[in-house]
């Protein structure tokens, strides 16, 4: 395995990439780098009213996502990152552009200040894609009782999950490691997760 391997977590909205991101760090001694949404000052007037906030919304993702992943290529250890700095034009922006709540100008705009900060990044090692069907992701997002995910429509889920799937199918230059979590408790079936870090490892190899 890579002295210093860099992964990258991507998944949907509740599909569970922060608990298997502490999860997965622990168990292979590499550096947890979380998304931040706890101290996100857009995250439920962007709920509210998507057309108004959806650009402000993703400059700040970009901001914070491009900070912490330039820190992860600085790191002299093994690191995971919640959610790859790729999903926020790929599938975020791109989606709501097409969804009609971020207009061409401020699309091209975004599109334009991602290119031009991901050009100086390191590529990560591998990228391991998380997936469930939006049934299982608004399960999860009931349970988890964020209060600015209450209103978050079933369509919209199903929208990013349609773009995830596109994304990942399109990916040539990173290796992937799709993993199915419908059905997967990452706390109880200990057998999955060995076989879910054991493939990470020959993916690094």
């Amino acid at each position: 395995m890579k002295n210093h391997p860099f992964v990258g977590l991507a998944g949907n909205i509740g599909v569970g990439k922060t608990t298997f991101t502490e999860i997965v760090s622990k168990k292979m001694d590499w550096i947890p780098y979380y998304e931040s949404v706890a101290d996100n000052p857009y995250l439920i007037d962007f709920y509210r009213d998507m057309s108004r906030w959806s650009f402000n919304l993703q400059v700040y993702f970009l901001h914070k996502r491009f900070k912490t992943h330039h820190e992860m290529s600085m790191s002299n250890g093994g690191v995971i990152q919640d959610r790859t700095i790729y999903e926020d034009v790929e599938i975020f922006a791109r989606n709501l552009q097409e969804m009609n709540f971020m207009d061409k100008r401020d699309w091209e705009n975004y599109r334009g200040l991602f290119s031009i900060m991901t050009s100086y990044l390191r590529q990560p090692d591998l990228i391991i894609y998380l997936k469930a069907s939006t049934d299982t992701l608004l399960s999860r997002i009931k349970n988890r009782s964020r209060d600015y995910e209450k209103t978050i429509d079933p369509e919209y889920l199903h929208t990013l999950n349609v773009a995830y799937n596109k994304w990942i199918n399109n990916i040539k230059n990173i290796p992937v490691l799709v993993i199915e979590t419908d059905g997967f408790n990452i706390f109880d079936d200990k057998e999955k997760l060995t076989k879910i870090l054991d493939e990470t490892q020959q993916r690094l190899a």
